[in-house]
């Protein structure tokens, strides 16, 4: 049987990278046409400024943003930089997974395996890339990344090397908790308005199923801290934090839904719709303590850290804690 010492490295790495690169280009339309409600697979991939079909050759990862100078084709609108971008960072955490999660492995581990805990990790490292760059424009957390990821977290966790599944059950429901209760239970009765929304607490449980109640501790607390610097490093350079354009274009036309409502009772019934929406009911405030500020791209960096740092050891020294 081939195991991981029979196949050369410069392989492993090409085709992980390419890989990588095919699925950064994939990962751009999850970022756009998930918060929109649209289909993944129909219809392909378009031109948003003119919805011109894009041809495959204008299509290829990183190369065709460059040849096009950052512009389509068919009408010549600017394309924005988040494609290249995305496409680039898939490519680049590809090549991390190889050079630290795969190169951690035992020589003699055989070759289906190892494709195994490779998809598995790239599926959950761009899994979490979609969900920051889809927080970052819409300050959401799909359902389908946060809880999908979890269970396929506690699946998989028995052909993970230094998982079970006791332990990641325990670490999801760890990680929610640590984050409901706190955050959305008892601020609320606090303060009235939650501190951290449900798709934080289900993005922590993602990183508990995976890593256990180390990943999920992890998590949070370099979540934190990164995410605390960037809040102040945003209001040191623009002295306030805007929201997002996009929440701010859907809170206009919720607004603007209520106002044409036939009826009173349709027009309480979306007015009650807002209220209970965290992002759209809260409107934005330049005090600190009541900025809006996106999280889960924080929460979801600090869970590949810890990702590619359990394959230094890091991830045995806090489980010996």
């Amino acid at each position: 049987m081939v195991t991981l010492v029979d196949l050369p490295p410069a392989l492993i790495t090409t085709v992980a990278i390419v890989l990588g690169l095919v699925l950064g280009s994939f990962l751009n339309v999850v970022i756009y046409r998930v918060p929109r409600g649209t289909s993944l697979v129909w219809p392909g991939s378009s031109c948003p400024a003119c919805g011109k079909a894009i041809a495959a050759y204008d299509n290829i990862p990183v190369l065709s943003w460059l040849f096009l100078l950052g512009r389509a084709r068919c009408c010549k609108a600017r394309i924005s930089s988040r494609y290249p971008l995305v496409e680039a960072i898939a490519g680049l955490y590809a090549w991390s997974l190889v050079t630290m999660v795969v190169g951690d492995l035992p020589p003699d581990t055989l070759w289906w395996r190892l494709i195994i805990i490779f998809v598995l990790h790239l599926s959950l490292g761009l899994g979490l890339v979609a969900a920051a760059f889809i927080d970052l424009e819409h300050m959401i957390l799909p359902d389908g990344i946060t809880l999908g990821g979890t269970v396929i977290g506690v699946v998989t966790a028995a052909i993970r090397p230094g998982m079970d599944i006791k332990s990641s059950l325990l670490g999801a429901a760890l990680g929610f908790v640590g984050i409901w209760l706190p955050f959305d239970v008892l601020y609320r009765k606090i303060r009235g308005k939650v501190g951290m929304g449900l798709g934080d607490a289900k993005l922590v449980m993602l990183a508990g199923a995976w890593f256990g109640w180390q990943g999920a501790l992890f998590a949070l607390l370099a979540g934190s801290v990164q995410g605390t610097f960037a809040m102040i490093a945003v209001l040191v350079a623009r002295g306030r934090i805007d929201e997002p354009d996009a929440v701010v274009q859907e809170r206009r036309e919720r607004l603007e839904e209520v106002q044409r409502a036939a009826t009173i009772e349709e027009r309480e019934r979306l007015a009650q719709e807002i209220a209970a929406d965290p992002v759209l009911a809260q409107l934005p405030s330049e005090q600190l303590g009541s900025a809006k500020f996106a999280f889960g791209p924080f929460l979801a960096l600090s869970i590949i850290e810890f990702q590619l740092l359990s394959a230094t050891g890091f991830y045995r020294n806090w489980a010996n804690l």
